[in-house]
């Protein structure tokens, strides 16, 4: 059987001048871990839009096609382009689970919510010719899965190919989060045994890892030894974590002995009002600048992530936003645009108060307005969001930033990955388009790696003549 996986591009990942680098960095992990229950006989095409041009003139017999909100019209076009061609299609992903209704009119078969179990279920169905139209997950497991066919992913085409998830889901239940619809029904945060999950890492070649973990520090036991487990294995990792489990005991400190070199953290808002609005109860009387100084001081980098547009925003919203992140010295700042997703609690309040303005998907990319707003206009809005990035990524501030931290390595640090990721896009798009983007890897794992004290002298030199 003649088995296609897609991944269509995010309608904000197209662009006609440049190939944004953040829809480079991961490869589609999920598709992967469904190719693992395929038999060995089927002929299987994973294709990712993202970093390659899709082949739909093919004559597959089945095709699977994961779907998120700003991928949907592209998604639904090519199911249909292939169930005109006769090929069973299959749709999943976050966007199906949130309007299953919307997207069974464009498949022979959806999937709601994460699919390890239902899908092996799926393909016995289909085998024994009894498909049913809906399958959804009950039971939610990371026990005992055969291992995701790495061996279909083209490494070359992505910044950082060794992308893995050891847990699904997160402990927390934010309104605005676009993934806690999707574990509705079971469990909402469940973990891989640690020993696979160390065998997982072990199977990967190279130092450097990204974790995808939706909250990587979520479950302290099984993060504990899980770090515990890869010591001594020479890795530098990514990850993604709360203010609440930085502050909590020590398993920060055991994550950076481990390898952790920088972490993506929800700052999202100052408000307490906002908080409390979107129920991120784990950021409620946290100290944000607590949760900075330790993990500066573990020699952790930080990728903040803010929105703007909660009710209780002013104008000033913005600013305050930047400033703090340029005095606490932030690596990267991630800026959205309040966005209600399909399936999220805050979609349903808003729809209930008539505030939805739009259902063209293709908007919901958290850069447009999309639903009536308070405090701020539509346009005040969008325009500060825009501002915010231009003025937190000026030379200036960078420059300012750098000089926040106390060692000379980590001055430089920071420098070269906050100047590298927003200041060189049209050299990063040119790395993309001709196919080597991967050989930048090790400069990434150079920037992550720790620098020993005899190094500082070496590189004081030119951090003085950058600044001058």
């Amino acid at each position: 059987m003649k088995v296609k996986l897609i991944l269509p591009a995010l309608t904000e990942a197209e662009s006609p001048f440049w190939r944004p680098i953040k829809y480079s960095l991961f490869p589609p992990l999920g598709l992967a871990t469904l190719a693992a229950f395929l038999s060995p006989d089927d002929e299987i095409d994973l294709q990712d839009q993202h970093v390659e041009q899709l082949n739909l003139e093919d004559e597959p017999d089945m095709v699977l096609i994961q779907v998120y909100v700003t991928n949907a019209f592209r998604a639904y076009k090519m199911a249909d382009h292939y169930r005109a061609k006769g090929a069973y299609v299959l749709l999943g992903g976050l966007h199906v689970t949130a309007l299953p209704e919307e997207a069974a009119q464009h498949a022979d078969t959806i999937f709601l919510g994460p699919a390890e179990e239902a899908f092996p279920r799926f393909l016995e169905d289909y085998h024994a010719k009894r498909p049913r139209k809906v399958y959804r997950s009950y039971i939610r497991t990371l026990h005992n899965l055969p291992p995701a066919r790495r061996d279909l992913i083209k490494r070359n085409r992505y910044l950082v190919p060794n992308s893995l998830v050891v847990t699904r889901g997160c402990p927390h239940h934010c309104d605005f989060c676009y993934k806690d619809a999707f574990y509705e029904g079971g469990k909402s945060f469940y973990t891989q045994l640690v020993d696979d999950a160390l065998a997982e890492i072990d199977r990967l070649p190279g130092k450097h890892l990204y974790f995808l973990d939706d909250h990587l520090l979520g479950n302290k036991r099984f993060a504990g030894e899980l770090f515990e487990g890869m010591k001594g294995m020479n890795r530098v990792f990514q990850g993604a974590a709360t203010i609440d489990s930085i502050l909590d005991d020590d398993l920060i400190e055991k994550a950076a002995a481990a390898g952790l070199r920088s972490v993506f953290v929800g700052f999202e808002t100052f408000s307490p009002e906002n908080l409390r609005q979107s129920n991120k109860k784990q950021n409620m009387a946290k100290s944000y600048a607590d949760a900075v100084k330790r993990l500066h001081s573990l020699g952790i980098m930080i990728n903040g992530s803010f929105v703007f547009g909660l009710d209780h925003d002013d104008k000033d919203v913005f600013s305050r936003t930047v400033d703090w992140g340029i005095q606490n010295a932030i690596t990267t700042a991630t800026f959205h645009v309040l966005t209600p997703y399909p399936g999220t609690r805050l979609y349903q309040n808003m729809e209930a108060e008539g505030r939805i303005l739009t259902r063209n998907w293709d908007l919901y990319d958290t850069r447009h307005v999309v639903y009536k707003t308070r405090g701020l206009t539509a346009i005040e809005l969008e325009q500060g969001y825009h501002w915010a990035y231009k003025e937190f990524y000026r030379w200036a501030n960078i420059l300012e930033a750098s000089f926040k931290h106390d060692s000379v390595k980590h001055r430089l640090k920071y420098l070269f990955y906050m100047g590298g990721w927003k200041k060189f896009e049209p050299l990063w798009n040119f790395i993309i388009k001709t196919g080597g983007l991967n050989e930048m890897l090790p400069m990434l794992e150079s920037v992550l790696s720790k620098v020993e004290y005899k190094e500082e002298k070496k590189i004081v030199e030119i951090l003085e003549r950058i600044t001058v």
